[in-house]
């Protein structure tokens, strides 16, 4: 399986093949039909209060990483999204912030292919 990454206000495209939105909360402004989800899957999203740290009180990158892969590493709905993800041959995770160098879903993507 490739596993893409890809900000869910990025235009779909026949190449992203099975999209899943890996946010917890529905991205502001986006219509069901313009996102073109395949699947929404918040359970392995940031908890509430590890977003709330990172996007309000300035929690480092660094610092939300190790919290972050803490929270994959103890998710079972890790292990439930990959076997989902297992008979596509390719899927985009989306998600929402402005950062594309620093997001949840690089992160959440390294622990589905390990």
């Amino acid at each position: 399986m490739e596993l893409k990454v890809k900000r869910v206000y990025d235009d779909p495209a026949p190449a992203d093949g099975f999209r899943v939105l890996v946010d917890r909360l529905w991205p502001r402004g986006l219509s069901k039909e313009r996102a073109d989800l395949d699947l929404w899957a918040k359970d392995v999203a940031p908890s509430a209060e590890l977003r709330t740290e990172l996007h309000h009180e300035g929690l480092a990158w660094d610092a939300f990483e190790k919290a972050y892969r803490a929270e994959l590493a103890a998710n079972p709905a890790v292990g439930e999204l990959r076997t989902t993800l297992e008979p596509h041959a390719v899927v985009t995770l989306l998600y929402g912030t402005h950062d594309t160098a620093h997001n949840h879903a690089q992160l959440l993507a390294e622990a589905l292919e390990a």
